[in-house]
């Protein structure tokens, strides 16, 4: 609802005389995903002033962690970030491996690099097709979730679940992949591309689509560094940060692909990026699984990973061994002045675990480096000066997710 403001007339020209005005924008809008709140100063159409205020879906993750054992936390990943559950999975576990000095079977590594590019392909997509949505083209909505379908398919097949996997264990996985998934896999990353290249003849040449995202909600590169910002957003600017390249894990000092960069930093850029980093997520799936290779998923530590649930039922030993790693008071031991940050390179950016611990199996603190926390912050910046249509082209680019957002 939109309501006069009592502040100072604005002067313009000699004979006119303008007020602002205070706008609510969200939370119950489409473009807001339900949870966002921003408060706009306007003069006409354009902005003057942007506050968000958020919180609205607050949930305590963090402090939950602290209560969690570390594969009972990998459940509440999922939700932080619902649109890249693995990467939250696989991200969160990777800290809780460097603290405890784990090294992973070549397989599992193989396997996390696979599940979590085909994981950056499914968010990269449907955030493409709703920035798409939100400025009008539908059709290409409808194209991403086709897309994403096949996706999740791949994952309900490895862990039983399309949306909220909860697939990560510390040490390695749930279990291994079916033997289906490599030509599944294989079959996606062939066809996929052109697809990709669809969605791009529809757009890259549409002029509504240009006019709406070109020069729009601009940051520079040194602003984006001031603000903390990663991922797309940052690489838009011309910054070549990618935690896979300037903090290797895993395999990826092994592979071949590039950091995508644009200079423009502004919506139509952080579009460019991400479908300039789909096809970089296909040389890389296509890299893995021609290297891909046998073995066991799970390191050989059965003080850390949880014995295979046909050997709990049959056998004494493996019984008391799983009994022990679930109850908090007898699981994996960690330090007892244990602290560690890691980062690995979600789909927004960079995705960032401090756990400190104490000697139990439950961490003492943990806190998260969300980046849709990150990247919010610069949109007051982005969308200043701009009419009121561009909060929408600027929030669809940044691809907040509310629950990694609100934690």
């Amino acid at each position: 609802m939109a309501q006069t403001v009592n502040t100072p007339d604005i002067e313009v020209g000699e004979d006119i005389t303008t007020r602002t005005l205070n706008i609510n924008f969200g939370p119950q809008h489409p473009a807001t995903h339900g949870t966002l709140r921003v408060m706009m100063e306007l003069l006409g159409e354009n902005v003057v002033k942007a506050e968000p205020e958020i919180g609205f879906l607050h949930t305590g993750f963090e402090k939950l962690g602290e209560y969690h054992t570390f594969n009972q936390f990998v459940c509440t990943t999922d939700r932080m970030n619902y649109m890249s559950p693995l990467c939250n999975n696989f991200g969160f576990v990777h800290a809780v491996e460097e603290l405890l000095d784990i090294e992973l079977t070549p397989r599992a590594q193989h396997l996390r690099v696979i599940l979590c590019e085909l994981t950056r392909i499914a968010d990269h997509v449907i955030c493409c097709g709703l920035q798409a949505m939100d400025l009008g083209a539908f059709t290409i909505l409808l194209w991403s979730f086709v897309e994403r379908e096949k996706l999740y398919d791949l994952f309900e097949m490895v862990t039983g679940a399309r949306l909220t996997t909860s697939y990560a264990r510390v040490g390695g996985m749930m279990q291994d992949v079916p033997g289906e998934f490599v030509p599944r896999c294989r079959k996606f990353v062939r066809e996929f591309p052109l697809a990709l290249k669809e969605i791009d003849r529809m757009l890259g040449r549409n002029r509504i689509f240009l006019d709406r995202t070109i020069g729009i909600a601009s940051v520079d590169a040194e602003r984006a560094l001031s603000f903390g910002l990663s991922g797309p957003c940052l690489r838009a600017t011309g910054v070549e940060y990618d935690v896979r390249r300037a903090r290797p894990y895993w395999v990826y000092d092994e592979l071949d692909f590039d950091v995508v960069t644009r200079d423009e930093g502004d919506v139509y850029g952080r579009f460019r990026v991400r479908m300039d980093e789909m096809r970089e997520s296909v040389k890389i799936i296509s890299q893995a699984l021609d290297r891909l290779p046998g073995g066991p998923v799970n390191i050989d530590d059965w003080k850390i990973v949880l014995p295979e649930k046909a050997a709990v039922y049959t056998q004494m030993e493996s019984l008391i061994t799983h009994f022990k790693l679930i109850m908090k008071g007898h699981g994996l031991k960690t330090p007892k002045h244990g602290k560690i940050y890691s980062c690995t390179e979600s789909p927004n950016g960079e995705l960032g675990w401090y756990i400190e611990t104490d000697g139990s199996a439950v961490g003492y603190r943990v806190r998260c480096r969300p980046p849709s926390y990150i990247n919010y912050s610069a949109m007051p910046h982005m969308v200043k000066g701009g009419y009121i249509a561009d909060v929408v082209a600027c929030l669809s680019s940044i691809n907040v997710i509310a629950g990694e957002l609100d934690r």
